[in-house]
Parts: C-alpha cells; structure tokens; sequence
C-alpha cells in the first residue's frame, strides 16, 4: 500500500505523489483529498471515498490511500506502506512567516488533550524554540496566549494554508490572534526570531 499525502492546500502535491497517482488502479481517502487530486486520477482506476478509518488494514496491498494531513504526523501512516509525503502545512507556514524551522518543537493537538499542548509549548518556549501546533477547530487560542503572558513571543495563525482564502493572522499574548477558520495550525515564536507573514 502507498500512503500519499496530498498537501496542505492546492498545488502541494509532490511529482513523486503524482506519478503514484497516474499509476494507481485503486484510490481511497477522503472527499476533501480525492477531489484535490481529481486531475491526476487515471481512466478506469477504482476509487472510494472513505469515512472509517478502522479497517485501514483490509485495503488492497495494491491501493493508494490519500491523506489531507502530514502523513505520519496528523495524517495517516500506514505500517509496513510506502509512504510519499506532500508539502506540509510545517513547511508552508514557516515558509509564509519567514523564520527558520531546523530546531522546532512540534506538537500534535489535533482530537488530543489541548491543556497538556498548552504545557507543552510553554516549555518549549522556555527551551529557546519555536513551537508548531497543529490543532483543531476547538483549540482554545486565548488560554494558549494566556499562559504564554509572562514570554516575549509572536502567536501566528496561518489558516487554509494553500487556498485561495488563504490568511496568517499575527498576535501577541496581550493581543492573540483569532482564527476565522476551522482549518488552521499555529506558530508561536519568540520576538527576536519573528518574521513578517509573506501573505
């Protein structure tokens, strides 16, 4: 089985994902990623949308299965599968934001437990490193700046990375950004390290 992330956003396939594609005879994966890669579906190939996640493992060998996330990271990772990524909403958002990512913490906050994230980057901070959060509509942007008050930091929002209403919204603790959309992640950087948002 190949697992293929799609990319955060349009035009963040890989050419290695696509040549995978042209050559697929089944594909399974969400709506939001077959659409994505509609273009590059070949004639005849089987494809099926897919809403649960648990038989994973009943799929052909022989199938690609799509993923919207960072396979391996919020996306999915399939064990024993060849795994080809696509451009991470990681790359993207350090790359819209401007500053360098070779020691980021990254932390995982997606379905999962926010206060221990919150904890989580506040200690990381400390450590002198830029923090990467992905979350999930819910994550409470206010209590993360709340506990980040006593730190000279930027909070970043990058938001539907690679679409059209593509936004980063800057804040600080005093003054966070809020998120206008359900699909975002967030950079907290410390003030000397802050970049300007390309977009």
């Amino acid at each position: 089985m190949k697992v293929i992330g799609v990319g955060c956003g349009e035009g963040m396939l890989t050419e290695e994902a696509i040549r995978a594609i042209d050559n697929a005879r089944i594909i399974c994966g969400s709506a939001r990623a077959i659409e994505r890669v509609r273009n590059h579906i070949p004639p005849g190939c089987s494809v099926t949308a897919i809403t649960d996640y648990k038989h994973l493992g009943s799929l052909p060998d022989d199938a690609v299965l799509l993923s919207t996330g960072d396979p391996l990271l919020a996306g999915l990772g399939h064990p024993g599968g060849e795994i080809i990524p696509g451009i991470s909403s990681l790359q993207v958002s350090f790359a819209r934001i401007g500053i360098p990512w070779s020691n980021v913490s990254v932390i995982d906050a997606h379905g999962k437990d926010h206060e221990k994230a919150i904890d989580d980057a506040v200690i990381d901070i400390k450590r002198m490193r830029p923090v990467f959060i992905i979350a999930d509509p819910k994550f409470p942007v206010d209590a993360l700046a709340k506990a980040l008050k006593e730190h000279d930091v930027f909070i970043y929002i990058c938001q539907d990375l690679g679409e059209a209403d593509e936004r980063i919204i800057a804040g600080t603790p005093d003054n966070p950004p809020v998120p206008d959309s359900t699909l975002f992640c967030i950079i907290i950087s410390r003030s000397e390290q802050a970049g300007s948002p390309r977009r």
